[in-house]
């Protein structure tokens, strides 16, 4: 693993690598000055406007496909006793103003300006939390990884409802309906998604040019289909008031409640506004929002609600019950749905490659920051930062949609599912971002609360809401959650018993040289670099070599990788050199949580910095533990099986570091849990 516990810094497992923020918020202030503004490169070589269609297409695809289901959704909820017009107008009004506390006030107002250096999402915000409060907390820690936890359920449920929804349009085609059933909706979905996890790893960089294309004429067809059945109920806009939503609930109690589970579904990707800062930039993303995504989507919900006036006057007159459809699909007339099926389809696998890209971001995120265990990151593009490929990741998802897919069938029954994961994702933004306004903004009191008491209340209805749920599918994002909650706190947990071990056992760097110095043991030509988590103390490799080789070579190097509480560290502090004595250097490589570490290319910048030596004459030294359980350790014992089973399927250091193969020493230890 590449990281650290929450409490100070903490070493990965081979003791290979320290991930603490040792210098607590001081220090991320001091480098504040120096770091590159990703918003300020990108606007400055993209241009406003090209990152704002980008946007659109990463940023917005999840809750761009929310029309596909969400009104579909709430409005079944409500008829379990018929459907009135003050039914129809209330879930639109719910669905209106859904979008408008949830997303443009809470998120484009107040989260979005909660960014670490231009970089978003829960981990970031978790990150900037540990820095406004100067140290690392539990109550942060814990908020961050069931934020991070959590949205892993998101990740898996979004590709199969949104694709499934897509595909299910099909149905409204009266040519065709009658052979599609949901065997072959399923099968459709399941080519569409099993395609779109196979080419990640070849990368989505030329893909993804068409992404914000595709998707700004999907808002826009969204917004026209709206629009010619607005013009058959014009009095819908009525929904715009308040009172339609808050009389809904008040009349319909438990049944109301319900359906604001379903309403929820109209803000699922919220999320997504702040984990993609870092591409492009707040203003950007807040433009394309206000300007062209927010319009779009109320016209269409607006169009969707006409329908349903429309249908409702139609079965009154005809003595008929109120028909349950698939209110997106019928908008358009029905020689224009195959090719919007086919454009649906579109808009979904693209939300789901958004949803993917941010699962593999979140997942170097976490490494980094010491909530996981080393995997392979893979980078698949020279020129796009953001493009990388985590492979077993890749294959963890997949199976899991199509398992998930499997067992719900349809998009109906995911929708019990979705809102869970998202809501609990919210509730953990919203207090970290209270405690960032009130420790790095400085807010009083009474602001904070301002801010923390209306959209707690509001995150806390809508979370209740889909608790209630839970036995028809809610389940499933807890389940997902609390499996990653455990494997995360597993590791932290796991990595702070054996680097306290360690620290017990070991000898100090200091006194070592000094005993050297009395005893000079047999000196060898070359460069000897140690790899380890604690620079204070001498490394497991170094004490082995002297131990069993008895040499010392010409010139040692203690590396230690750190990394930052902030996204990325700038190239001309990269590195830190301590001279201990004539033979022995202490380097420190620092690098932030959204960069890969490259020890060769840090090992450049030393030679640039003075601390000569031959590449092709240095071994790097690498303390490799084999670890076994114990009952009398600090976890229980299948805890200490799950610990070791993940750093038994840990990636190598060597190929996590990018370090030459041929010039890596391997030494071991044994060491119990």
């Amino acid at each position: 693993m590449i990281g650290d516990t929450p409490a100070e810094a903490r070493p990965s497992p081979d003791a290979s690598v320290s991930t603490g923020d040792k210098t607590g918020a001081d220090a991320a202030s001091a480098h504040k000055s120096s770091q590159p503004n990703p918003t300020e490169g990108h606007a400055k070589h993209a241009g406003f406007w090209a990152l704002a269609l980008g946007s659109i297409g990463v940023v917005f695809g999840d809750i761009g496909t929310s029309p596909l289901y969400a009104f579909k959704e709430a409005l079944h909820a409500a008829a379990g006793d018929g459907v009135t017009r003050p039914e129809i107008l209330g879930v639109v009004s719910l669905a209106l103003w859904a979008l408008i506390l949830v997303v443009t006030v809470k998120y484009v107002m107040f989260i979005m300006r909660a960014d670490n250096k231009g970089e978003g999402g829960v981990l970031s915000l978790m990150a900037l939390a540990q820095q406004a409060i100067g140290k690392r907390t539990a109550v942060v820690f814990i908020l961050g990884v069931i934020g991070a936890a959590l949205f892993y359920g998101d990740a898996i449920i979004t590709p199969a409802i949104s694709v499934l929804s897509a595909v299910e349009g099909l149905r409204t085609i009266d040519n065709i309906a009658p052979s599609i059933t949901n065997e072959v909706v399923i099968f459709i979905a399941l080519i569409m998604l099993v395609g779109l996890f196979v080419i990640q790893s070849h990368g989505t960089e030329r893909v993804g040019q068409l992404f914000g294309p595709i998707c700004t004429i999907w808002f826009a067809v969204m917004f026209a289909l709206g629009a010619v059945n607005l013009g058959a109920h014009p009095d819908i806009i009525v929904a715009f008031s308040p009172w339609y939503a808050i009389t809904f609930l008040l009349e319909h109690g438990m049944a109301g409640f319900i359906v604001l589970g379903a309403v929820f579904l109209t803000v699922t990707g919220a999320e997504a506004l702040t984990a993609d800062m870092g591409h492009f930039g707040r203003w950007p993303i807040q433009a394309a929002w206000q300007f062209f995504v927010l319009p779009c989507l109320m016209m269409n919900y607006l169009g969707q609600g006409a329908l349903a006036l429309t249908v409702l006057e139609a079965s009154q007159a005809s003595g008929q019950p109120f028909p349950e459809m698939n209110w997106f699909f019928e908008l358009a007339p029905e020689f224009l749905r195959l090719p919007l099926v086919l454009l649906a389809g579109m808009a979904t696998v693209i939300a789901s490659q958004a949803v993917i890209t941010g699962a593999f971001s979140l997942t170097q995120q976490a490494i980094q920051l010491g909530l996981l265990p080393r995997l392979n990151v893979k980078r698949t593009s020279e020129t796009q930062e953001g493009q990388i490929f985590v492979p077993q990741l890749n294959t963890m998802l997949l199976v899991g949609v199509i398992v998930v897919m499997l067992t719900f069938q349809t998009s109906s029954a995911l929708a019990h599912a979705y809102g869970l994961a998202v809501t609990g994702t919210m509730v953990v933004t919203t207090l970290m971002a209270a405690i960032v306004m009130r420790q790095m903004w400085k807010w009083d009191w009474v602001r904070v609360l301002a801010f923390l008491i209306p959209f707690m209340i509001l995150d806390l209805a809508f979370l209740s809401a889909n608790a209630m749920r839970f036995f028809t599918g809610g389940w499933l994002p807890v389940l997902i959650g609390a499996a990653l909650f455990t494997i995360m706190a597993t590791w932290v947990r796991g990595s702070q018993i054996l680097f306290d071990k360690s620290r017990r056992d070991s000898v100090l760097l200091t006194d070592l040289i000094e005993m050297l110095k009395a005893r000079p043991p047999h000196r060898v030509p070359g460069t000897a670099i140690f790899l380890t988590s604690d620079a204070e103390v001498a490394p497991v490799a170094l004490m082995h070599n002297l131990k069993h080789n008895k040499i010392l070579h010409e010139k040692n190097i203690i590396l230690t990788v750190d990394t930052r509480n902030i996204p990325r560290v700038h190239e001309s502090e990269r590195i830190t050199i301590e001279k201990l004595d004539e033979d022995f250097k202490r380097v420190t490589v620092h690098y932030g949580f959204m960069e890969s570490p490259n020890l060769p290319k840090a090992m450049g910048i030393c030679r640039k910095q003075g601390l000569k030596f031959d590449i092709m004459a240095t071994s790097f030294f690498l303390g490799r533990r084999s670890v076994v359980a114990s009952a009398t350790s600090g976890m229980p014992l299948w805890q200490d099986r799950l610990f070791i089973f993940l750093m038994r399927n840990a990636t190598n250091p060597t190929e996590f570091f990018h370090i030459p193969p041929g010039r890596v020493v391997e030494l071991g230890t044994q060491v119990s849990v």
